[in-house]
C-alpha cells in the first residue's frame, strides 16, 4: 500500500478499521501539521494500520471507555520539526522501524473527574502496569493525559513526565509501587480485572 497522494486516497486511508471502535482517522490529527502545513500521512500505510490496530487492540478498544486521543501518528518530518521546536516531540532516533510499536496520548475524562476528587495519578498507572501489555507509560500533569504505547511488554517503562521514573527494565524491583490506590467506579476497569486476574 502506497502514501495517499490525493484527498481521496486520504480519506480512504482514514476509513481503515484499526477496531471496534476506532479508525485511522482518530490517529491523524495534529496541530504540528495544521500549523506548519506539513501533511501527517504514513509513507507505509499498511505498517501504519499493522501498529495502530495493535495499540487500539490491545489496549485502548473496550478498557478505558470514552476516550480522547490528544495524540498518536506522526510522521518523521512532522516527529522532527516537533521535537527541533520543543513542541513535546520525542526524537525521530528513538524511532525503530526494527520492531513494530504504536503510541498515543489519551484523556479519559472518566479519569479526569477522578483525579479532581482526589485520586492519584498512580492508581491509574499501577492498574495499567497490572492488567495491560503495555511497553511504554508516561503521565502528563495536565487533565491526566498519558502516553501508552503497544510494543515488547517485556521493555516496559513507566514514568510521570518527564523525569520520575516508576518503573524501568533495568530495575530488579519496584521501589515506588506505592501508592497505588483505587479506581473502583469505572465498569470497564472492573470488567478487566474479572476476567484478567
Amino acid at each position: 500500500m502506497r502514501s495517499p497522494k490525493t484527498v481521496r486516497a486520504a480519506e480512504e486511508f482514514g476509513r481503515a478499521r484499526l477496531s471496534r471502535s476506532f479508525f485511522m482517522r482518530d490517529f491523524l490529527y495534529r496541530e504540528i501539521s495544521n500549523v506548519h502545513g506539513i501533511p501527517n500521512l504514513p509513507g507505509d500505510p499498511g505498517f501504519a494500520i499493522a501498529a495502530g490496530s495493535r495499540l487500539c487492540q490491545d489496549l485502548l478498544q473496550a478498557t478505558f471507555g470514552r476516550l480522547t486521543v490528544r495524540s498518536a501518528y506522526r510522521t518523521r518530518a512532522m516527529n522532527a520539526l516537533g521535537n527541533a521546536r520543543h513542541y513535546n516531540c520525542a526524537s525521530n532516533a528513538r524511532d525503530s522501524r526494527s520492531s513494530m510499536g504504536a503510541m498515543a496520548c489519551i484523556v479519559i475524562p472518566w479519569f479526569v473527574d477522578r483525579l479532581a476528587e482526589g485520586t492519584r495519578w498512580q492508581a491509574m498507572a499501577w492498574w495499567i502496569h497490572d492488567h495491560l501489555p503495555y511497553s511504554q507509560l508516561q503521565f502528563f500533569p495536565k487533565l491526566g493525559a498519558f502516553n501508552i504505547g503497544a510494543g515488547a511488554p517485556q521493555a516496559r517503562n513507566l514514568q510521570l513526565h518527564p523525569s520520575t521514573r516508576l518503573l524501568n527494565p533495568t530495575w530488579r524491583a519496584e521501589p515506588f509501587r506505592q501508592p497505588r490506590g483505587p479506581l473502583s467506579g469505572c465498569p470497564q476497569f472492573c470488567r478487566i480485572i474479572r476476567t484478567r486476574t
